[in-house]
């Protein structure tokens, strides 16, 4: 169990809870502050203070004062206007990090929610009830109000919610599952809606994917390199200490590790003076990206466990403060840096494969790697399919954060466009995934026919992982299917762990 606290929850536990369903509870210091914070909202509505989105209506209706009478009201009318979400709905694992992350940001004691109100949103993460969460609808400030509404609709009984494979009315869900739903009290909506957690929850879950991706993407790559007979000599550690580049220096240390022992690779190869860029550069490449992803995963880790309502209620000091801390902008930033990171590790993919199949450039193989080329295809129309993917990842990387669009009558004039920045850097991820997948098959093919027997032991095993599940193409076949299984390696846990398994762990 994962008891949070709001300081110190990690990506991977964040990915844990997302995807393997690991049980969250509160910790008892949070329980605490929730209380401490909650205690101050109740005795300043006693004391008839005007406090923002308790006692005044929302955005350009702050200056609308709200009756003791309705403040209740009021909360439940700002969840469902607010719930104005279009398009496909997010996935499970979105929505379930989206809801652990605003719990771990309610844990810190400062947005004056009730506990029980906590506890209903915890039942539902705990026992399954996950809210259908369109995935559209969000400026990413003031945070991700519509989503988050969504998420909120049935706490109180409305929207719709997935249980046990089926979507329900939120009602029915939360009945089913035992959960009584909650009549939401002065700020609570509010405290529910306002922050980050929906671009954060899918920016962290990209970023958690990235950082896995970036060793397989160096495994492939040593698999192209050896199938090209690549100079070694570029990967050398002394090369890559002048430009001082973290990521670079990583990089390249992986290779040489990658290609200990081979007998395609080498320091140097009789008549070749170097390689192309795309073989020669693969530690400046990748290694910028790793950096990248890098500061992405630095921001979304303070993101994770930051406080990002509005307003924020400091108990200790008996103070209600407004402010900006649910504007979207250090994520919006990042991810959309996460996005191009990730494009570039397919795009150098792309040339690799191409590199593999033309048999102008590929080291003497047979053109499109099919020994009987003409009636057969082979790796020709492979390759179309990742340049495909890296052409749309290009118009993906381009930054939503450079985008703004005035809402609430003027009075939210600049918004981050974020979560458009996650979803796209998810995206992105999936597709380089694919990239990744057709350059593994390619390279398999390459080997298959240069010879597998001399691969470096670590190649070799990433060799043997895919030959388990993908036969080499001595016939033109159904690609698409032998393609997916690829993807299927790409994205799973048994690549790396063959090759660490030989080499040791990998940067």
């Amino acid at each position: 169990m994962i008891l949070l606290n709001g300081m110190d929850l990690t990506l991977r536990e964040v990915a844990l809870v997302a995807r393997q369903n690991l049980t969250v509870g509160i910790s008892d210091a949070a329980r605490r502050a929730i209380g401490r914070s909650r205690a101050v909202v109740d005795e300043k509505r006693g004391a008839g203070a005007v406090i923002y989105g308790l006692t005044t209506g929302f955005g350009k209706f702050a200056d609308r004062h709200i009756a003791d009478a309705d403040v209740e009201r009021l909360q439940k009318n700002l969840i469902m206007s607010h719930a104005c979400g279009t398009g496909d709905p997010l996935p499970t694992d979105a929505v379930r990090a989206v809801m652990l992350l605003r719990l771990n940001a309610l844990s810190r004691g400062y947005s004056g929610i009730r506990l029980s109100t906590m506890k209903t949103l915890l039942a539902m993460l705990n026992r399954g009830v996950h809210p259908v969460i369109p995935e559209k609808g969000s400026l990413g400030a003031s945070g991700d109000l519509v989503p988050l509404a969504h998420m909120v609709l049935p706490m109180i009984g409305e929207g719709l919610a997935e249980y046990e494979g089926a979507v329900l009315p939120g009602a029915e869900a939360m009945a089913r599952a035992d959960i009584p739903t909650v009549v939401l009290a002065a700020k609570e909506g509010l405290a529910l809606i306002n922050g980050t957690q929906v671009m954060t929850a899918v920016g962290a879950l990209a970023v958690y994917d990235a950082l896995q991706m970036q060793k397989t993407a160096d495994i492939v790559a040593a698999m192209t390199c050896e199938a090209q007979s690549c100079m070694t000599s570029a990967f050398d550690e002394k090369v890559h200490a002048l430009r001082g580049h973290p990521g670079q220096i990583a990089c390249a240390e992986n290779l040489r590790r990658l290609l200990e022992g081979s007998r395609l690779s080498d320091e140097t190869i009789p008549g070749k003076v170097q390689d192309a860029y795309s073989i020669r550069c693969i530690p400046q490449i990748h290694g910028a990206s790793r950096d990248a992803i890098g500061y992405a995963a630095g921001a979304a880790s303070r993101e994770i466990n930051a406080v990002t309502d509005n307003p924020l209620i400091f108990p200790d000091e008996d103070e209600v403060i407004s402010g900006g801390n649910f504007h979207g902008q250090p994520m919006a930033l990042a991810f959309d840096f996460l996005g191009i990171a990730i494009a570039e590790l397919a795009d150098v993919s792309e040339r690799r494969t191409e590199r593999l199949v033309n048999p102008y450039l590929n080291n003497n193989l047979p053109a499109f790697l099919t020994p009987n080329g003409g009636l057969n295809s082979g790796f020709m129309i492979a390759q179309y399919a990742a340049a495909s993917l890296v052409s749309e990842n290009k118009i993906l990387a381009h930054p939503a954060s450079v985008d703004s669009i005035p809402s609430s009558a003027n009075q939210e004039d600049h918004v981050s466009m974020g979560t458009i920045a996650a979803r796209k850097a998810a995206e992105i991820l999936k597709n380089t995934q694919r990239v990744l997948a057709i350059e593994l098959f390619a390279a398999g093919q390459a080997i298959s026919l240069t010879g597998e027997d001399k691969l470096a032991p670590a190649t070799r095993a990433a060799y043997d992982v895919l030959r388990k599940d993908v036969p080499m193409i001595e016939h033109d076949t159904v690609m698409y299917e032998q393609m997916e299984k690829c993807e299927k390696i790409v994205r799973g846990d048994r690549l790396v762990p063959a090759v660490e398994a030989v080499c040791g762990e990998l940067n």
